[in-house]
């Protein structure tokens, strides 16, 4: 039993998007635009913001900025999670990091990288300890052209404007055990300077996941252990009654429902960007 459950926990751990079909299949996923606070869904919210940075064009000063859109990347599978960002061209590929890790991410200040899939398709090998040798001794540049010839990565230090351009898909990596694998798609380059580095002009509203057990109210609580089977989202009426027939959920095993892909995995907990939609869904 014991066995079975740690098997069980370690699928969750690392594939919670795929195993929690609900969160998959039937959950409905719109954003609010900053600008004018309607919301749209998933599949037409980029649409509708371009409309507004093309009359922003008209006002900011010249310069270069991006619209990206984030989410998971599609090899994993479809996801409902997205965020629509506002890049301006002088910010750096690490400025974007940082932005996801504090949106997202960060959980045990894991590694990171963003990946150009064409450059790498066309990549070599690379010597491990050569790359460990680099960043001991702080030759960080040295390191970073290293990576990019063998592997297609993208040096952290160059700018959006030089290492963007509309169409782009980007691939981007977040913890190298059990990692958060995202796709970020440039939607739209603007000549224009954004109003700030990074401008978060929308991105999934709170998902509607309510509680396995009752069926009524929002779940606040996963069950690393029970993921997969029928309950293991719970509300907080229920998750207290779940914890008394399952010792591994009152022990360790449970986790915060937040609005995040990294949801249920590693110790992730939830952002410290826009933390009034960071957490569960609330009834209207």
């Amino acid at each position: 039993m014991a066995e079975r459950k740690l098997k069980k926990a370690i699928i969750f751990i690392v594939f919670l998007p795929i195993v929690n079909k609900q969160l998959m299949t039937q959950l409905i996923s719109e954003g609010e635009c900053l600008y004018c606070k309607e919301k749209f869904s998933k599949a037409t919210v980029n649409r509708h913001l371009q409309k507004h940075l093309a009359e922003k064009a008209k006002e900011n000063k010249p310069g270069n900025s991006f619209l990206l859109n984030v989410g998971a990347n599609p090899k994993w599978g479809s996801s409902p999670y997205f965020l629509s960002l506002w890049v301006d061209g002088e910010a750096l590929i690490e400025d974007i990091d940082y932005f996801l890790r504090e949106i997202w991410l960060e959980c045990c200040g894991h590694m990171s990288s963003f990946t150009n899939p064409k450059n790498k398709a066309k990549g070599g090998g690379w010597d491990f300890f050569e790359t460990e040798n680099l960043l001991m001794k702080g030759k960080i540049n040295e390191y970073e052209k290293m990576m990019e010839e063998a592997n297609g990565e993208i040096p952290k230090s160059r700018k959006i404007k030089v290492a963007l351009s509309k169409g782009m898909k980007i691939n981007y990596e977040y913890d190298f055990g059990s990692t958060t694998s995202l796709q970020l798609t440039v939607v739209g380059e603007y000549p224009i300077e954004a109003d700030k580095g990074i401008v978060l002009l929308s991105r999934n509203e709170p998902l509607q996941i309510l509680c396995d057990t009752c069926g009524k109210e929002a779940a606040t609580k996963l069950c690393m252990v029970c993921a997969g089977d029928d309950e293991s989202a719970f509300c907080d009426k229920c998750a207290k009654q779940h914890a008394k027939t399952c010792s591994d959920f009152a022990d360790y095993a449970a986790m915060p429902v937040v609005n995040s892909p990294r949801m249920g995995v590693c110790a992730y907990t939830g952002g410290r960007i826009d933390k009034k939609r960071d957490g569960v869904y609330k009834k209207q």
